[in-house]
């Protein structure tokens, strides 16, 4: 993606449809984007709530080429985005396109999810980047391993980690079959006929 290009049509542009934010990627990358990201009505809605105060870190676990990262820090500028994606190619077209936007309050990460310490993030955001795992599943590429073993260490990994966080935490969950969710998490909100969640974690929920 040309720099020049963005400042010539401005940023709104390129968050003005499904199309045009794929204007901003490989267009090997923007077919992708159908089944393996979620839309920028999703995202809008999703940032809005794991945004609940200035300078709230936000992780994006599975981000892909950073499309809910680059959307959200557009929608909710006094937030922090971060995502973690394994495959390195994906990460550098998303922070080549962050580049190109000018550069939003957006860090993606070539990492696996559990190398990270999730106490340095206020927030998730979980479009279920496991499901490539299972068989039959739409997969983005075959560069990494997969198998229904692993579908079920990272959702109990994820179980773990989301159940040592303190009262408050949110989470936002979409497509997902809520694996990941420990007790002591209440969903506050629902859309779209249960896919998105909106999860907080509640005070006096007792850590295993």
């Amino acid at each position: 993606m040309n720099g020049a290009k963005v400042q010539n049509r401005g940023i709104d542009h390129y968050f003005a449809s499904e199309h045009n934010f794929c204007q901003l990627f490989s267009e090997a990358i923007g077919e992708l984007n159908e089944l393996h990201w979620a839309p920028l009505k999703i995202i809008q809605m999703s940032a809005r709530f794991l945004a609940y105060k200035p300078g709230v870190r936000i992780l994006d676990i599975g981000s892909g080429p950073g499309k809910f990262c680059l959307a959200g820090a557009y929608y909710q500028p006094e937030a922090l985005f971060f995502g973690v994606e394994q495959r390195q190619y994906l990460v550098d077209e998303g922070m080549m396109a962050n580049e190109a936007l000018g550069g939003l309050a957006v860090d993606l990460l070539c990492k696996n999810f559990t190398q990270l310490n999730f106490g340095e993030f206020d927030a998730f955001f979980f479009y279920n980047s496991f499901f490539e795992n299972l068989p039959g599943a739409g997969k983005i590429d075959e560069t990494l391993s997969y198998s229904k073993e692993l579908y079920d260490y990272y959702s109990y990994y994820l179980n773990r980690k989301f159940s040592v966080m303190p009262a408050g935490t949110r989470i936002v969950t979409y497509c997902s079959w809520e694996d990941e969710i420990p007790s002591g998490y209440r969903a506050v909100e629902t859309h779209m006929d249960g896919l998105l969640k909106f999860w907080i974690r509640e005070p006096g929920s007792q850590n295993p």
